[in-house]
This record gives structure tokens, C-alpha cells and sequence, in this order.
């Protein structure tokens, strides 16, 4: 922690705000645990589903899978089409923390690793997001975490000094780039600790 106060904090959205596994979809889809495996492992991958994240739209990411896995159509368009079961709920505790700083009036955004046709799909829906005063979503801008101009455009959008702000996030490797351009971090592994923090730094 460093002696510059905080004056607006910064969440991720997917593992901090929200759990997301792309298992609790098709866990509902597939009886068989081999093919489970093989969807998960090689077909419908995080590495694959970055892709959107970082930019790419879905009408050429779901044929082309499709053309290489023609077995795994139903799945891949699965993916495309019911992603919103991928987010099985809430982070237990998250969603109170942001209500009481947002209560104590400190300033909240967000940067998430999230697919421009998902978020539409996935924002309306979540009136927690109603307390954030900006997010900057890697598909809308075609540039996804850890890549340091994310951080670089974040810090333009919300109008702080990288410096002033606390970035949360569950990826190590997002945490060190943000490190690096300079905001303060805090790796989240659960919403106890995050209190902690948020409760030494004096701002819940």
C-alpha cells in the first residue's frame, strides 16, 4: 500500500463482481464427462472465448469453430447464444462493498474483459452496474487486459491519476500491468480481504 490516497476505485467485473465459469453452461448440456471434457478443454476454451474480449465478433468466431469442431456445433452456438448462464451470480460480498463506497461517495468504475455483444446482453439486467460512473469494456474497445493501453485509456476515460486509483482484479497478470503504469492494486481472492483493504485505506 502507498501513502497517496485513493480517490476512486476500480473493479474487474468477471471472478470480482460476478463468478463466471463456462462449465455452468454446458454442466446443463452434457451428460457425457468425456465430451464435457473435450468442449471445456478444446473446444469452448477461455483462450478461444478471449478472442471476443479482445474484439472479435461472434459472427466469425462461431463459424469458424463450427468449420474446425463440426461435432461441437450445438455447443459452440450454445456459447453464442446462452452465454449469459455462464455467469451463475454474484461474488458473495462484492455487491455490498461497492453499495458502501458508493454510499461514502467514492467515485466507481470498471474495466472488464467482456465481449461487446455479451456485455449488451449482460448489462441491463444488473442494476449494480447503475453505481459505476464509467465502464470500459475490452470488446467496445477492441483492446482487452493485461495490455497496458486498456489502463492507459481507463485512466483518460475516468479523469483520475493512475496514482489516485485502486484497480481490483482477480488476474495476476492484470494486476502487475496495472502496477506498472502506475495505479495502486489489490489482487482479489475474496471479498473479506478486500474489505480489509478497503477499510485500511479509510475508504468504507
Amino acid at each position: 500500500m502507498t501513502d497517496t490516497p485513493v480517490d476512486a476505485v476500480v473493479f474487474d467485473v468477471g471472478r470480482v463482481l460476478y463468478h463466471w465459469q463456462l462449465s455452468a453452461l454446458f454442466e446443463k448440456m452434457i451428460d457425457d464427462p468425456a465430451r464435457l471434457e473435450k468442449v471445456l478443454g478444446e473446444v469452448v476454451t477461455e483462450e478461444w472465448h478471449f478472442l471476443h474480449d479482445a474484439g472479435r465478433p461472434l459472427s466469425q468466431m462461431v463459424p469458424e469453430r463450427i468449420a474446425l469442431f463440426p461435432d461441437y456445433a450445438e455447443e459452440i452456438r450454445a456459447y453464442a447464444t446462452r452465454f449469459n448462464e455462464t455467469i451463475p451470480g454474484p461474488v458473495e460480498g462484492s455487491h455490498a462493498l461497492v453499495e458502501r463506497l458508493d454510499e461514502r461517495g467514492v467515485p466507481l468504475f470498471a474495466i472488464t474483459n467482456f465481449g461487446a455483444e455479451f456485455w449488451a446482453g449482460f448489462r441491463p439486467q444488473e442494476r449494480i452496474f447503475d453505481r459505476f460512473r464509467d465502464i470500459v469494456v475490452s470488446g467496445e474497445e477492441r483492446i482487452a487486459k493485461p495490455d497496458p493501453a486498456i489502463f492507459s485509456l481507463s485512466a483518460e476515460r475516468f479523469g483520475h491519476a493512475p496514482e489516485a486509483m485502486l484497480f481490483i482484479d482477480d488476474n495476476p497478470a492484470n494486476i502487475e500491468s496495472a502496477r506498472k503504469c502506475g495505479w495502486q492494486v489489490h489482487h482479489f481472492t475474496e471479498a473479506a480481504s478486500l474489505e480489509n483493504d478497503l477499510a485500511a485505506r479509510g475508504l468504507i
